[in-house]
């Protein structure tokens, strides 16, 4: 098969192209702002710069996709968290883009990257399934954001017909995004050492989130390359992360902290500029339903083979040690580099984008 995958080099976008590779007999082209240099393997796959974020992309696109038999969508952005504008021109704006090339290219099939944020608060932790309302959280920017998504996913395939896998995943974690969440998680200026120093963590204990490795959510992806079932899928693993887990998962005492007063120190955090995560990204963690992922094992044949601590562990282990991948969204995290950066593009959470 000929397949496109916007967003290539990113956490799941890394985990996708090595699955693809591996499994052999694919013509894939990646599309990415910022293409991998020498030490891609270049020899699989070909690379395409396309900015998603803005209109004139759209016949670079439809070149990248013409003759595709499949396009993977994974392309999205999580910083700069102060500039909204980009999050939405990128994320909405960038499957609208998408989709108007696979549509005029005449792309026989969608696969895209929706995620647990795009579903509406729980009621409580009873699982739910795929037909779970896909309304957002109204305070978190990415779920809303990933719920228009849904939204135009919904009015292309009622005007086009064409077939569309919608995936959705708990959190996504892998060894090698560990300089990358980290960048998200943390000031630039504090060294990932700091994560062997974490005794007491302050958190709510109602905290509880599905998650899932970067592997299995690829291999879901190739399963329905394949079967080309359409629908959606719920992917995660079992069990469960708690608070309790994550802060076993540091080596810290969990300090029972209602979430308002989490908010507020990091709403103030957020505003100063200090760290770069805001407070919608709280307020999904605990709206999160979990997910029942019955229709993905049943008819894809799906399994995670890593369970949810385990992704949990592997995540915390690739911070602290810093690991990394060969693209410019995995790269390696380091002060110096983050204190450079700064100079050059100003912080993560405003930066300008070269």
């Amino acid at each position: 098969m000929r397949i496109v995958i916007t967003g290539a080099t990113g956490n799941v976008g890394s985990a996708v192209v090595r699955r693809l590779i591996a499994e052999g007999g694919h013509e894939l082209v990646g599309i990415a702002r910022r293409v991998p240099g020498t030490g891609a393997p270049a020899s699989d796959i070909t690379w395409a710069s396309v900015d998603l974020s803005d209109d004139s992309c759209a016949r670079t696109l439809e070149r990248a996709v013409d003759g595709a038999d499949a396009v993977v969508h994974l392309a999205w952005a999580f910083q700069p968290s102060h500039d909204l504008r980009y999050l939405e021109a990128l994320g909405v704006g960038g499957t609208r883009r998408v989709l108007d090339a696979v549509s005029t290219t005449g792309v026989a099939h969608l696969v895209h990257m929706s995620s647990i944020g795009a579903y509406s608060p729980k009621r409580d932790n009873a699982p739910v399934d795929e037909t779970w309302p896909t309304d957002g959280v109204p305070t978190s920017r990415y779920s809303v954001h990933k719920a228009a998504a849904e939204r135009l996913l919904d009015a292309y395939e009622h005007a086009d017909g064409a077939l569309v896998s919608r995936m959705r995943p708990g959190i996504v974690g892998q060894r090698s995004a560990g300089s990358a969440l980290l960048r998200y998680g943390l000031p630039g200026f504090v060294p990932s050492r700091v994560l062997d120093h974490v005794w007491v963590l302050p958190l709510d204990p109602r905290l509880v989130v599905p998650m899932v490795h970067a592997d299995d959510v690829a291999d879901a992806v190739a399963l329905e390359l394949h079967r080309k079932l359409g629908g959606s899928f719920n992917l995660a693993a079992e069990p469960p992360v708690t608070a309790e887990d994550i802060a076993d998962a540091l080596g810290a005492r969990l300090l029972d902290v209602p979430a308002a007063l989490v908010r507020v120190a990091m709403s103030t955090a957020w505003h100063a500029h200090v760290q770069q995560i805001d407070t919608g990204w709280l307020d999904l963690a605990y709206a999160v339903p979990l997910l029942d992922t019955s229709r993905a094992r049943r008819e894809l044949g799906w399994t995670p083979t890593i369970d949810g601590l385990d992704v949990l562990g592997e995540v915390v282990s690739g911070m602290r040690r810093g690991d990394a991948d060969g693209t410019a969204v995995l790269r390696p995290r380091s002060v110096a580099g983050a204190l450079r950066d700064a100079v050059s593009s100003g912080g993560v959470g405003t930066r300008n984008r070269p």
